[in-house]
């Protein structure tokens, strides 16, 4: 008799789904369990929180699945994933990163043909903040739903344009709906990007096997990098950040953004060593933000998001 295959939770959207069953194949088979969760509900977003959200919603019932051992493995996208985790449960693996930029879809070859005054649609404060700021003529629309949900909305809704994750409409087979994507010095991604995050309980040395046979080096290192910097910054739902890092040869360079909502004030910075230690790297790009002013510019954004929240 062989032995029972690992038991993969995820989400039950289309995107989740299709990132699980790469990852199923990716550790040599497993079973994939979807979990609805709070952040399936209603008009969540897919990928990325709304506007005054919570992204931990997108995981607190796959997390309480592993700790109930219910599954072996969960399967996120690390953009979702909280910088604390749970007691009792750790990072155990990232597989190879997708795309990690921002895309437009849309009727436009670069952010510069965008129309004056276009309706452009989207979940997430990051976006909207970045747009502003380089385009403040832009009216910010904003667009919940899953990927399909929003594609169809743009063509629904009366929007010129979107602006979603090219990692999502490339795992779901839409990357011709890509119209062009957004450099990291125009639109800095969520930190985890395009990757996935492993997850498993302390202690279940054949979870964290599976999952280290699935896990790329490179994306590992450049999520630890950019979840150190988020960490550091104490950024939180409500406040526009972004991070990326990237690694060549080997040394890693790690960009960093945040601003206030409206784009009207922002911080960008950017910090490069050796790519051996990521985390103390993605640290030093935080404390040079910090001493920069973002400290008092994520204090201002919380507040802008807390007092416009219903």
């Amino acid at each position: 008799m062989g032995a029972i295959p690992l038991r993969l939770g995820t989400r039950g959207s289309a995107l989740a789904l299709a990132q699980a069953n790469q990852v199923a194949e990716a550790v040599g088979g497993a079973t994939v369990a979807p979990i609805r969760t709070s952040g399936d509900e209603g008009s969540a977003v897919e990928g990325e929180r709304a506007a005054g959200g919570d992204k931990a919603r997108f995981v607190r019932e796959i997390e309480r699945a592993l700790l109930d051992g219910e599954i072996d493995l969960a399967v996120h996208s690390a953009k979702d994933l909280p910088t604390e985790l749970p007691g009792g449960l750790r990072l155990v693996g990232v597989p190879p990163r997708e795309d990690p930029l921002d895309a437009y879809a849309g009727e436009a070859g670069s952010l510069a043909e965008v129309p004056k005054g276009a309706r452009i649609g989207t979940s997430s404060l990051r976006r909207r903040s970045q747009l502003l700021a380089l385009r403040p003529d832009l009216e910010v629309v904003a667009l919940r739903g899953n990927v399909d949900t929003r594609l169809r909305k743009l063509a629904e809704a009366g929007l010129d344009g979107i602006v979603i994750a090219a990692a999502g409409l490339r795992r779901l087979g839409r990357v011709q709906e890509i119209a062009f994507r957004l450099e990291h010095t125009e639109m800095t991604p969520a930190p985890g990007q395009g990757a996935l995050a492993l997850e498993a309980r302390e202690g279940d040395s054949a979870a964290a096997t599976a999952a280290q046979v699935a896990t790329d080096r490179d994306a590992l290192a450049t999520l630890s990098a950019e979840r150190a910097a988020v960490a550091a910054l104490g950024a939180s739902c409500n406040t526009p950040v972004g991070a990326l890092a990237r690694i060549s040869a080997s040394r890693m360079t790690i960009a960093g953004f945040c601003g206030l909502p409206d784009g009207s004030e922002w911080i960008r910075d950017q910090v490069e060593d050796d790519a051996s230690d990521p985390e103390p790297l993605g640290r030093e790009l935080a404390e040079r933000m910090l001493a920069a002013g973002a400290g008092e510019l994520l204090e201002r954004a919380e507040e802008i998001v807390s007092g416009a929240a219903p």
